[in-house]
């Protein structure tokens, strides 16, 4: 029997609040019907974008803002995703509607945008959720995670504006080059495994394969499942969303994707070491057969996607311990680092992810 939560909103985190009063007046003014504010809730998940569910008298919004402290507006740009989503919304419809963007940082602090709540069950690997999920339904919702990943890179973009997200001439190479770069400048600890990664990733890059669009976030906490879990009714989170190699976002998929045997650090990222989950390679052996794309270059976008999320933890830490930051889940981030480090300098002495 499967006994599941959907995702839920809790108590605002200190020093997360919005001033509700100039939230509540800029909504009204601007959207139709709006109502008055009743209630104002964060979802808990996640290490980046802040996300908080609005509820008023007539409807039920959720928010999108950068986090505290993040001074980074190429990852956190708030006008960027909800262009995404609404140009996406035709071509594929299992995304939320987005309803309105604030450039207007006077109104909270920030810019932000508001879009639809989708109601459904999200599959949280952090803990705040007990999971009793039977093998064979867990492998019948990895199975319908890794074959919308695949329908995501068969979207035909050549008639939409999406097509003119990124660039995807040199991609891989402007990734490695970029989040190296990014780590450098995040750096707190000598890492010495850190620094193998970075060195064997620029000797290694391979050629770019035909771009297509890419989520670059892709895993069970940012999809929303229907509640009878038969299919994916949501993807959230295209904040990093651009065109590009589809094996880098394959390659991010796997380096969210723990096993069984894999360090408690990344079974807190992700639920897929539960029994009944696909492996990484049978993974990666169905997303080739459902695309035909030839995957002999897997090790490096594994390896790719393990040092990206190391430097996304390092940044997230950096901002903790310089005080930016208060929030306690941070502390212990730089675990993070040295685990994913390690787990990559393994993938490439041994071939294996």
């Amino acid at each position: 029997m499967i006994q599941i939560q959907p995702d839920i909103a809790t108590q605002i985190r200190q020093g997360e609040e919005l001033n509700l009063d100039s939230l509540s007046n800029y909504l009204k003014n601007n959207i139709d019907n709006f109502g008055e504010i009743v209630e104002v809730k964060q979802f808990p998940g996640g290490f980046s974008n802040l996300t908080y569910l609005i509820n008023t008298t007539n409807c039920e919004y959720v928010l999108r803002r950068a986090p505290i402290g993040a001074n980074i507006k190429s990852a956190h740009d708030m006008s960027r995703e909800y262009k995404v989503l609404t140009l996406l919304k035709p071509l594929y419809g299992a995304v939320p509607k987005a309803i309105l963007y604030c450039d207007d940082e006077s109104v909270i602090g920030a810019t932000f945008y508001l879009m639809e709540k989708v109601n459904g069950i999200i599959l949280r690997g952090n803990g705040a959720i007990k999971y009793q999920i039977e093998p064979a339904k867990m492998r019948q919702l990895s199975e319908c995670l890794i074959d919308n990943l695949a329908a995501l890179h068969r979207i035909d973009i050549e008639n939409s504006e999406l097509k003119n997200i990124g660039k995807p001439e040199g991609y891989v190479e402007r990734q490695v080059t970029g989040w190296v770069s990014r780590y450098e400048k995040s750096k707190t600890d000598q890492i010495e495994k850190m620094d193998q990664v970075a060195i064997w990733l620029n000797e290694n890059k391979p050629k770019d394969q035909k771009p297509t669009l890419i989520h670059n976030d892709y895993k069970y906490d940012n999809v929303v499942f229907d509640q009878e879990m038969q299919k994916i009714i949501a993807v959230l989170d295209w904040e990093m969303t651009t065109i590009g190699d589809p094996l880098m976002d394959l390659g991010a998929v796997l380096a969210y994707w723990c096993e069984s045997n894999d360090g408690d650090f990344l079974k807190t990222m992700n639920i897929t070491w539960l029994p009944g989950n696909l492996s990484r390679q049978q993974v990666v052996d169905r997303y080739a057969l459902i695309t035909g794309i030839d995957v002999s270059d897997i090790i490096f976008y594994f390896v790719f996607g393990l040092f990206k999320n190391a430097v996304i933890i390092q940044q997230i830490y950096a901002r903790w311990k310089l005080g930016i930051t208060k929030d306690p889940r941070f502390e212990k981030l730089i675990i993070g680092v040295y685990e994913l480090s390690s787990m990559a300098v393994g993938a490439i002495k041994s071939g294996k992810i």
